[in-house]
């Protein structure tokens, strides 16, 4: 049974942008769009990545995939160039680099130079986009701020004219909202647009979708990840004339979900997938023990497409990643150790009980299947146009995921649940939140959770950028200390954040942060702050890095010590913070 929704409670506008006209204007640019021949292009001899993806699945070839962070473009095509040489002298092949786009990707081109700047890559001109994808004979997957962004266009346009044909990301229409940018009907339309454009074009393109990257990781049950793929691939393949084109891993931890997820997304498409990533939720600063998760998931997720090939690259992460953008070197040594992992992998598969695997597979399915019939009724039911791709991906937006998974999940009724309702298939990352929230709770000292529930603080709580498990951990840890939470959200404009907590009457503000803006953001926000009046500490917990100005590495470097000088307080763990607020003065002293 479906829940009653009102239009008006997601789409309250009079008028949206006609979907016929945006459809029909994105199919009329790619009449003026010339499809570049990448190098990769040129050393296979074929017209896209989903040709060649389809050449080594009839192999039962292993495709790799490499992720590249640096923030300038020449040293990026140099890394590209390096590591493909020395792989090549080790006999072995990399199929695919992903590069990391800077946020600021996402703005229209007029707009970029005067908004927040992150520590990926920015590309200025047409130039820079060809001389990337002629650096190596590897295919480029423009994963990052292309599709579902403001720039959707230009950059689909850039990207396909220098020989990319796989754009991504679909799933960061959610949530990779810009600073400053509040308009979500313009960047829906934009990526309507890019899409139908490239279902036009005479060359197939890959519309690729992270599902790690939007609502999935909110989700609390994993079917309703694997249902959104399928209203994803839906609106693309049905409703748009694109090709869709899964991937995930980022979050998976255990291999049978790895290996479920992969077999159904090959049971409900027919096109090559994208990639899988490799699980960067486990790592972290022991080397060893980052080795160890690596071999795990690796042998794994070769094991699965040694049986059932479904196109999808593997990403092996570098042992370093959870503390620096790893490098040329750390890129080279993590590929040489798959494909070493490839050579032996043979041994591994015929011990897998893949009748198991197929039982996960057939659950995710089932329930993917459900949430995707329960949203498609329920948003008809509404009198939102299920058959109009832009009102579709407004609605799946403004609803966002604790929503959708009320609505729409297949779960059991429970109310102990955190949707209220049973998960069909558990979401992994969920279950380790709450753990390491009930872990950090239950090792406070009796006296500091006394020292801060005393306090009846008040706690202003936002990400400065998309990332929100930190922040989804901040507020589990608050609330089990009675702390009153104002949220903030993710990409929090500072103006916006500082406003918010001067009218809710903030004791402080909490910040997570992620993409190499601690910095800069913080000192953003104490800007806003001075011009309210607003003097309260500010926390600032995450990835505490950021690209120095002049930087000729492109690598970003700690600013912890640097976060004190401009206003903050850097907060390496939450118990640092935590022990901040139980040592502050009484409410009455702070009044005084």
């Amino acid at each position: 049974m479906t829940p009653s929704i009102d239009r008006a409670l997601l789409l309250p506008e009079p008028e949206l942008p006609d979907i016929a006209d945006l459809i029909a204007e994105g199919r009329k640019l790619a009449k003026s769009v010339s499809p570049g021949r990448s190098a990769f292009m040129e050393h296979y001899g074929v017209s896209s990545e989903a040709e060649y993806k389809r050449r080594c699945m009839e192999e039962g070839r292993i495709m790799l995939h490499a992720q590249i962070g640096l923030q300038d473009s020449g040293q990026t095509r140099r890394a590209c160039a390096e590591i493909w040489e020395r792989l090549d002298r080790k006999g072995y092949r990399l199929d695919r680099f992903g590069f990391c786009f800077d946020n600021s990707m996402g703005y229209p081109p007029h707009m970029r130079a005067d908004m927040p700047r992150g520590v990926s890559l920015v590309m200025e001109t047409e130039k820079e986009w060809q001389l990337l994808t002629a650096a190596a004979p590897v295919a480029c997957h423009f994963g990052d701020f292309v599709i579902g962004q403001p720039a959707a266009v230009e950059n689909a346009i850039m990207a396909v004219e220098a020989g990319g044909t796989t754009l991504g990301n679909l799933a960061q229409l959610y949530t990779y909202r810009l600073l400053y940018m509040d308009d979500d009907v313009q960047r829906a339309a934009a990526s309507v647009k890019a899409i139908a454009m490239t279902g036009a074009l005479p060359i197939e393109v890959l519309i690729h979708s992270n599902n790690d990257d939007g609502y999935g990781p909110i989700f609390t049950d994993l079917a309703c990840c694997f249902g959104l793929a399928m209203v994803e691939r839906h609106i693309v393949n049905n409703l748009l004339g694109g090709t869709y084109a899964a991937s995930f891993g980022n979050m998976f931890r255990t291999p049978l979900n790895r290996m479920a997820y992969q077999r159904a997304l090959a049971r409900i498409s027919d096109a090559p997938a994208s990639m899988v990533y490799g699980n960067t939720t486990v790592y972290g600063t022991d080397h060893t023990e980052n080795r160890a998760f690596l071999a795990n998931y690796m042998t794994f997720d070769i094991a699965a497409q040694m049986d059932r090939p479904t196109g999808h690259a593997l990403v092996p992460i570098p042992v370093t990643e959870y503390e620096r953008i790893p490098d040329a070197d750390e890129i080279v040594e993590v590929h040489i150790f798959s494909n070493r992992l490839i050579e032996r992998a043979a041994k591994v598969q015929p011990l897998i009980d893949f009748a198991v695997v197929d039982a996960m597979a057939d659950d995710l399915i089932a329930g993917g299947e459900k949430f995707r019939d329960n949203l498609l009724k329920g948003f008809a039911e509404a009198g939102i146009d299920t058959a109009n791709a832009l009102e579709m991906l407004l609605a799946i937006l403004r609803a966002g995921p604790r929503r959708l998974e009320a609505w729409f999940g297949p779960g059991v009724a429970d109310e102990t649940a955190p949707r209220g309702k049973r998960a069909v298939v558990g979401m992994e990352n969920i279950v380790e939140l709450e753990r390491m929230g009930s872990d950090s709770l239950a090792a406070l000292p009796p006296e500091q959770v006394a020292a801060i529930r005393d306090r009846e603080y008040t706690a202003c709580v936002a990400s400065t950028d998309v990332h929100e498990y930190g922040k989804m951990l901040l507020e589990q840890v608050m609330h089990g200390l009675e702390i009153e939470i104002l949220d903030g959200g993710v990409n929090a404009d500072p103006d916006d954040l500082a406003g918010l907590a001067r009218d809710g009457g903030a004791d402080f503000i909490a910040l997570s942060t992620y993409n190499g803006m601690a910095l800069s953001y913080l000192q953003s926000l104490r800007v806003e702050m001075a011009k309210i009046g607003l003097d309260i500490p500010v926390y600032v917990g995450g990835r505490l890095n950021q690209v120095p100005e002049g930087s000729n590495t492109s690598l970003p470097v700690d600013v912890s010590a640097k976060l004190g000088d401009a206003g903050g307080t850097a907060c390496p763990d939450l118990e640092t913070m935590l022990g901040c607020l139980a040592a502050a003065p009484e409410r009455g002293d702070r009044a005084a």
